[in-house]
């Protein structure tokens, strides 16, 4: 028998700076749909990827002096390294520089204009460029982007449109019918202020930049981002490509996850796309809230970025997680905060969760050795039985909306009846004597059976703890599948009482040493920015420069007379440096993992003496000192030979 099929979708993410726990959110929450429903025994295909064209990442690859394909391949590394931190299972990771990406948007272009669907004309309107979006005068606010409350500019360009006002009676029905778009306020936003006040003809082609793919029959045109990046929902699955099986065999999609800020695009402008092709549209659009920090929306344009390497090294993975699956309430705006992250790992994890298991891991070990069979029933156990009985379909129903909070809420309404259920059993009492073992063995077996039906639910959703806890509990493996839950598990496996899941954190202290680290990041971004110290371009993508150019830059001799670490910046040592002048210089250098104070004493070093000064840590530096850098990023400092005298030109 064929397995159904489960398409889910993450949007592409634009790599435009760093990554942070606001990106995290669609992917984990994606993961655990994918997870759920391969575990439900579904045919799943689980896409996420990067949209890498576009004005915005020319601009930033230009102040860079990188290439915008060598800009986007670091940050490209970096994310598919924080997908694999987070373990998510994504089958197929797009780039829309990928070349069978490129060349199917060609043809999709050119099918829609041979059809009468793309027409050039001339455009002129609001333009921004962190959105890569169009706007009329009538959608900004206060004269900037709706979306993100950034300046806009004017812009005027001979452009390809697509024919979106042909279809608004099309959108307008899809929007007004049914569920196609989740939540019911999403909806309600993108009728009321995008479809019923008349759809505008879409710009899909730019020439005021080259960075994108290529317009087939008009070349001095690239393809606009909106129209490149929302096909390779299909695209990655091969259509108008070589291979178009994945595509017969998994479109439409069942889900498009995304934040709400891109709802119009996917609920508008891609169901548009699709009718003018003839192609069946995704079941379902779902634009969920946003991460708030400190009462914003948290981007990396507005600096509210939380690192999700350093809080998964700090917390583990599973803590990250469940943060955003559980305490985010989906659909909605959610908060985040250091405190409120580690007030969940102590009650959630560690207490209602850790100690659970702790706590019968260790009676059981105590009274039986292995998970007891159940001897004598009560009535006291009926409440735990049924929740545990109930609680797969209950999170089935809740993730078909879906719904992920509503259903780990189900999860850890199991849980903390379990808890309760040990302080009405009392089962220290009842093994306190030999006519109580019979009921206790009843006891720690429903325990048991409760603390399993969570872990192999939790699979889905925090995977690493989910297999902690099935090896400690025992459980054969044939007994973690969701199958095996429509009866109690089998009795007799060995229990590991061994480490706790989760060790409870000292609050404030974990909040100053929280402080602290985000004082560092702060300070380090800060030196980064001043000093120029992030070199991304490679030696085979240095601009080449002409004689005229090189000699504007003085290199001299300098001497160290005097080095000290500076205060509070780990990778700051400052030097006082005689460069033959009337007063020696002050130059501050991020050197302090390879060279102590003691050590630059009396040092020869080559200084470039014409930068600009800038200050660091409240220091004002006069000039830079030069070192050679290996692949590792291993720092040595050049030195002059022979005894040329501080001041001495280098030429």
């Amino acid at each position: 028998m064929e397995k159904e099929k489960y398409y889910i979708t993450t949007p592409i993410y634009y790599p435009s700076g760093k990554w942070h726990i606001g990106t995290c959110y669609t992917t984990v929450v994606c993961d655990a749909l994918a997870r759920f429903n391969r575990l439900d025994g579904k045919d799943v295909f689980f896409l996420t990827g990067t949209d890498e064209h576009g004005q915005k990442i020319q601009r930033a690859a230009e102040a860079a002096g990188v290439s915008p394909k060598r800009y986007v391949d670091k940050l490209v590394d970096d994310l598919k390294r924080l997908w694999k931190r987070l373990d998510i299972t994504y089958d197929k990771f797009i780039r829309t520089t990928d070349e069978y990406h490129e060349k199917a948007i060609q043809k999709i272009f050119e099918k829609l204009y041979e059809k009468g669907d793309i027409y050039k004309s001339e455009y002129e309107g609001m333009y921004c460029v962190p959105c890569e979006s169009f706007w009329t005068k009538s959608q900004l606010v206060d004269g900037k982007c709706p979306d993100c409350g950034r300046e806009v500019q004017t812009a005027r360009e001979e452009s390809y449109f697509f024919r979106l006002s042909k279809y608004q009676d099309v959108i307008e029905k899809l929007l007004s019918e049914g569920d196609f778009l989740l939540p019911a306020s999403r909806r309600k936003e993108m009728l009321n202020n995008f479809v019923k006040p008349g759809l505008q003809d879409l710009c899909v082609s730019r020439t005021s930049f080259d960075w994108g793919v290529k317009v087939p029959f008009d070349p001095k045109h690239v393809v606009y981002v909106w129209l490149d990046a929302l096909f390779n929902y299909i695209t990655a699955l091969g259509y108008a490509g070589e291979d178009d099986s994945l595509f017969k065999k998994y479109w439409p999609a069942d889900v498009h996850m995304m934040a709400k800020e891109i709802v119009r695009f996917h609920s508008v402008i891609w169901p548009a796309f699709l009718t003018a092709l003839d192609l069946p549209l995704p079941k379902k659009v779902f634009g969920h809230g946003w991460i708030m920090f400190d009462g914003g929306k948290m981007s990396k344009s507005k600096g509210n970025v939380v690192d999700p390497f350093i809080l998964s090294d700090r917390y583990g993975v599973d803590t990250l997680r469940y943060y955003i699956l559980h305490i985010v309430p989906f659909g909605e705006d959610g908060e985040y905060s250091n405190e409120m992250l580690v007030r969940s790992y102590n009650s959630d994890l560690a207490n209602t969760l850790g100690n659970l298991v702790s706590r019968t891991t260790a009676m059981i070990d105590k009274y039986f050795g292995a998970v007891p069979e159940p001897k004598e029933d009560s009535e006291q156990d009926k409440e735990l039985k049924e929740l545990t009985s109930s609680l797969l379909g209950k999170v089935r129903v809740e993730l078909e909306k879906p719904n992920v909070t509503t259903a780990m809420d189900a999860i850890w309404e199991v849980l903390h009846r379990a808890n309760k259920y040990i302080d009405e059993t009392a089962p220290w009492t009842l093994g306190a004597s030999e006519e109580g073992k019979a009921r206790l063995s009843s006891v720690l077996f429903n325990l048991s059976d409760a603390i399993r039906t969570c872990a192999v639910v939790l699979q889905a959703f925090l995977p690493e703890t989910a297999e902690k806890i099935l090896n400690k509990m025992g459980v054969k493996e044939q007994e973690r599948t969701f199958k095996s839950l429509s009866k109690p598990m089998s009795s007799g496996g060995k229990v590991d009482k061994g480490a706790h899941l989760f060790n409870r954190l000292d609050i404030e202290k974990e909040l100053k040493e929280l402080a602290k680290i985000a004082e560092e990041l702060a300070a380090e971004k800060e030196e980064k920015s001043e000093a120029g110290a992030e070199n991304t371009a490679s030696e085979e993508e240095v601009k080449e420069i002409g004689i005229e150019d090189f000699d504007k830059v003085q290199l001299k001799v300098g001497v160290i007379l005097d080095c000290k670490k500076v205060e509070k910046a780990d990778k700051l040592l400052c030097s006082t440096v005689d460069l033959g002048e009337e007063k020696p210089r002050t130059i501050v250098s991020g050197i302090a993992k390879y060279y102590t104070p003691e050590e630059m004493k009396g040092k020869k070093v080559v200084v470039v003496a014409n930068l600009k000064p800038v200050k660091l840590r409240g220091i004002l530096s006069q000039g830079m000192l030069l070192c050679a850098s290996d692949d590792k990023g291993n720092l040595t400092l050049l030195k002059p030979e022979g005894d040329m005298p501080a001041g001495s030109a280098i030429s």
